[in-house]
């Protein structure tokens, strides 16, 4: 996994093997290593690596595109869940990671909000509230 996201993320970032070794301070040599899984770079490397593509160590190290729906290791602070199916009274399941990353347990109140352009997100009552109260105390 992580030989595969090093690759396709610098690729993505229009990146050649001798730039990202340098922002990271190792070889070129050392680099082209790294994407073969012909050997592994310490911690260090590994958050500079996340911090030039902007990601989480962890999701560098272990993201799995088969989870993430076949797509590319997310930006820091942005998730691919996976896919729901909705039901037949419009009811879908929040992954299980969602809601234990946002806090989000049974009874609590969500408020669904659209863009015709973007589309449907979530967002729990409390914080819809918070998020009110913050721009009512700005005017």
């Amino acid at each position: 996994m992580f030989a595969d996201n090093l690759m396709e993320l610098r690729k993505y970032h229009a990146l050649s093997q001798e730039e990202l070794a340098e922002k990271i301070g190792v070889s070129r040599q050392t680099l082209s290593k790294y994407e073969t899984g012909e050997s592994l770079p310490d911690i260090e490397k590994c958050k500079a690596l996340a911090d030039v593509f902007g990601i989480t160590v962890d999701d560098l190290i272990c993201y799995e595109k088969s989870t993430g729906m076949g797509l590319m290791v997310p930006p820091k602070g942005k998730h691919v869940f996976g896919m729901v199916k909705v039901g037949e009274k419009g009811q879908i399941v929040i992954p299980a990671k969602a809601r234990k990353l946002f806090h989000i347990k049974p009874g609590d109140n969500l408020v669904v909000l659209g863009d015709e352009g973007q589309g449907i997100a979530l967002i729990k009552e409390e914080n819809l509230l918070e998020l009110l109260h913050m721009a009512e105390s700005e005017k």
